[in-house]
Formats: structure tokens, C-alpha cells, sequence
């Protein structure tokens, strides 16, 4: 039998192993996995936690100036509903309520999958705060998947906003995610987002990394 230098057997794995990953350390895109939540207009805001109120910071997200904040709401559908959905700060235009599509058969409604802020057409909703009661007459949506990437990267790989992109997913669950939109600001991390069903048809979890493919 043929004895090996084990340091030499280590050595000569770490350099395949370093070959293996130094593609996806480079070029790869970290996921970031997006729970139900709520974005809040200011009169929404008001309606619901009283006149002048502010959120409050619960943790910073990975994008620049958004974070998760403490308050919470209850949503309720035509079927059911959920209590402590999560506001996403800051306050926006618009009230959205980003759900995936098993969310949206505990509540009894068909969310479009759409852009951010894209809700015209969309499902209602009722949404209950420690304050008060609102009815949205729409703005229900399953958020279309998407990267936020910075210019530099963006430039990098020929892409440009509006673009989409295939997406292919490593591991035991290997998955390709097509008609990604990119989205490219100079005040973005790069990171792609995908809804709980979306990660869990991929087995991926916070920080998992994925890669742009070719056709």
C-alpha cells in the first residue's frame, strides 16, 4: 500500500479546494432571504400608531438606510390573517405588503408577483395597529426576485438596470432561478432577494451564494 504525506495529502487538497471556490468567492451573490413584511406610508403609519409616530429601529438591513423595526401589525385577508408582520423602515410613498404564495393561501388572496411599489390592481388588505385600522383597497404583491447591485459590479458584468438574468443556486437542492431583475444603484449592496418559498425550493438560507449563469 502506498503511503501519502498526510500534510502533503492537505496541501494538495486546500489548493483543489481554493481552485473549486475562488470563482464563486469573486463573482457570486449573497441571498437574502425575505420574510413576510410591510412597507407603511406615513398617513398609514399615523393611522395606525397615532398621529406624529415614528418607527423605531429594530436592526439595520444589508441595504443602505433600511432597517426592520421594532413595531409590527396584524394583516388580515378574506381567509385568515397574520399577526406581527414585521415594518420595514423608512416610511415610503406608497403602503406594500410583500407576502409569498403559501402566505397567500393562509390569508385567501392571489398576490402578482410584481415590482416594488408596482401595485395597481392588486389584492386588499386590512391591517390592524395598536391605534387604529386601515383598508387598502390594493397593495398585496409577491415581490418579483431581484439583485440590488452596485454600479461597479453592474459594469463589470455588462448588466444593466431593468435587466434580467438567470440565477443558479449550488448544494443538494440545486436550483436555477430565471428572470431575475437587476437592479443597479450606486447606493446598493449587492445581494439577491428571494421570498420563504422561493428559498426553501433551493434549500438556501441568509448569506447562501448564488451565481448569474449564461443562456
Amino acid at each position: 500500500m502506498i503511503q501519502l504525506d498526510k500534510r502533503l495529502v492537505d496541501e494538495i487538497v486546500k489548493k483543489v479546494l481554493q481552485r473549486i471556490d475562488y470563482p464563486m468567492k469573486e463573482d457570486s451573490i449573497p441571498i437574502g432571504v425575505s420574510n413576510r413584511h410591510i412597507h407603511l406610508s406615513k398617513e398609514d403609519l399615523e393611522a395606525l400608531f397615532g398621529s406624529g409616530y415614528q418607527l423605531t429601529k429594530l436592526k439595520d438591513l444589508k441595504q443602505p438606510g433600511q432597517y426592520a423595526a421594532v413595531e409590527t401589525v396584524k394583516v388580515l385577508g378574506p381567509k385568515g390573517s397574520f399577526d406581527s408582520v414585521r415594518i420595514l423602515g423608512p416610511v415610503r410613498n406608497l403602503t406594500q405588503l410583500e407576502i409569498s404564495f403559501s402566505d397567500g393561501y393562509v390569508l385567501g388572496v392571489e398576490p402578482p408577483v410584481r415590482e416594488s411599489g408596482k401595485i395597481g390592481g392588486t389584492p386588499s388588505i386590512r391591517i390592524i395597529g395598536p391605534k387604529g385600522e386601515i383598508r387598502k383597497k390594493e397593495g398585496v404583491i409577491a415581490a418579483l426576485r431581484h439583485i440590488h447591485m452596485p454600479t461597479d459590479y453592474a459594469v463589470r458584468h455588462n448588466l444593466k438596470d431593468k435587466d434580467f438574468v438567470n440565477v443558479a443556486a449550488e448544494g443538494l437542492r440545486k436550483i436555477v432561478f430565471y428572470n431575475v431583475l437587476v437592479r443597479v444603484s450606486d447606493q446598493y449592496a449587492l445581494e439577491m432577494h428571494v421570498d420563504t418559498d422561493e428559498a426553501n425550493a433551493g434549500g438556501l438560507k441568509n448569506g447562501d451564494r448564488v451565481k448569474i449563469i449564461t443562456d
